[in-house]
């Protein structure tokens, strides 16, 4: 096998991972509102639910720190990812609550890990490429988030139960895994900048940490939330459209948003994206009515699709630890406004009603003009 077959099938193991591990976060999320009925849950106690996972993630904090500094990434994302199909299955056959909660927790431990994974060995892979490529395997992930809910809707439509729906997406998954480990990247593992301490990050990876923080308030609450906005304020049965539509928005940008970064730069795009949220969520919020929500989440998705791959290129820059560990921290962010929004959303949502919790987003969307700035102002002083 030479240079360029190996590259190339090492770029579509890697995406087999992405590809899944969107489908199977968009699965769960998009049975949110069958768990919330299954189990008679209000607003606030299904926010209690979701807290759950920030709470288990920090576990995650340590473990995949120590995972990324230690070993060949491709060995605990493989481990993870068997967990974390396992522990999707399971919430689909819990039988109460409380072993949901303990699905949560593996489930997001393990989605921590593979996050950590992943986006390291696109960076590596990256070097090895001239072009751009680290927004194509978010746009895959993307792709697998389209794939889980439409996979979804078709399951709600013919009323399939959540246990026989769960089980086909985790069979599918290992199957999957198993066919694609053979031909990650091997021994991803910097020889310097691994020395991982607790302590303050520097201000750049600060900032760039903030900036995912918001962006994952942002896209985890669309997640979480976008089904049960459809059904119970919008009205509308099969309540996945907005969530579908809403990925599908974000896939289109985010398999194009290589070419975006070369023709406009980063900057501007932050700043685009952070219009587009703010007006989409806000014609939503204004008019809760099925074309005007759906349209304004179309324009959330294509608002939210840059941030993650050009917020992990720009780790790239940092100078104090090696990609892993600075991904790693800055993940750590993410990982915490991904679960932290959700809950919020939904405490918010039962004191206020759900149609203004959203203003949330509102808020989180405005935040990426003044947080890029201080970005890209910080990269100029130090060049």
């Amino acid at each position: 096998m030479n240079e360029l077959e190996k590259r190339q099938k090492q770029r579509i193991a890697l995406s087999a991972y992405f590809l899944l591990s969107g489908i199977c976060f968009s699965t769960w999320a998009s049975r949110i509102p069958t768990i919330k009925d299954n189990f008679n849950l209000d607003e606030d106690t299904l926010g209690n639910l979701l807290m759950v996972m920030p709470a288990s993630a920090v576990i995650g904090i340590p473990l995949s720190g120590w995972l990324v500094s230690k070993f060949d990434n491709r060995i605990p994302l493989q481990i993870a990812s068997f967990t974390f199909l396992l522990s999707l299955l399971f919430i689909g056959f819990a039988p109460s609550i409380w072993w949901i909660v303990f699905a949560l927790v593996v489930f997001s431990v393990s989605l921590r890990v593979i996050n950590i994974a992943i986006n390291t060995q696109s960076i590596a892979i990256q070097e090895k490429f001239e072009k751009k490529i680290v927004g194509t395997f978010h746009g895959i992930w993307s792709i697998g988030g389209i794939l889980g809910v439409l996979f979804s809707t078709i399951m709600i439509k013919f009323k399939i139960s959540i246990e026989w729906h769960l089980l086909l997406v985790a069979v599918f998954g290992i199957l999957m895994i198993l066919f694609a480990f053979p031909y990650l990247l091997k021994n991803d593992k910097a020889r310097s900048g691994n020395g991982f301490r607790l302590g303050k990050p520097s201000k750049y990876i600060s900032l760039l940490g903030l900036i995912v923080f918001f962006a994952a308030i942002c896209e985890g609450g669309m997640y979480d939330w976008n089904g049960v906005y459809f059904k119970e304020v919008v009205k509308e049965e099969v309540f996945t459209y907005g969530y579908l539509l809403f990925m599908v928005c974000m896939t289109i940008s985010r398999l194009t948003i290589d070419k975006m970064m070369e023709k406009f730069g980063m900057q501007k795009l932050y700043i685009l994206g952070s219009f587009l949220i703010m007006t989409g969520v806000a014609m939503a919020v204004v008019f809760p009515y099925f074309w005007t929500a759906l349209i304004g989440f179309c324009m959330v998705g294509f608002g939210v699709s840059g941030l993650y791959p050009m917020t992990f290129i720009l780790s790239g820059k940092a100078k104090k630890y090696s990609v892993g560990i600075v991904i790693s921290i800055v993940s750590t962010y993410s990982t915490v406004g991904m679960f932290l929004g959700p809950p919020i959303i939904g405490y918010l949502a039962h004191a206020f009603g759900l149609q203004r919790a959203f203003i949330t987003f509102i808020i989180g969307g405005f935040m990426f003009i003044p947080l890029s700035k201080m970005v890209f102002d910080h990269l100029k002083n130090r060049d």
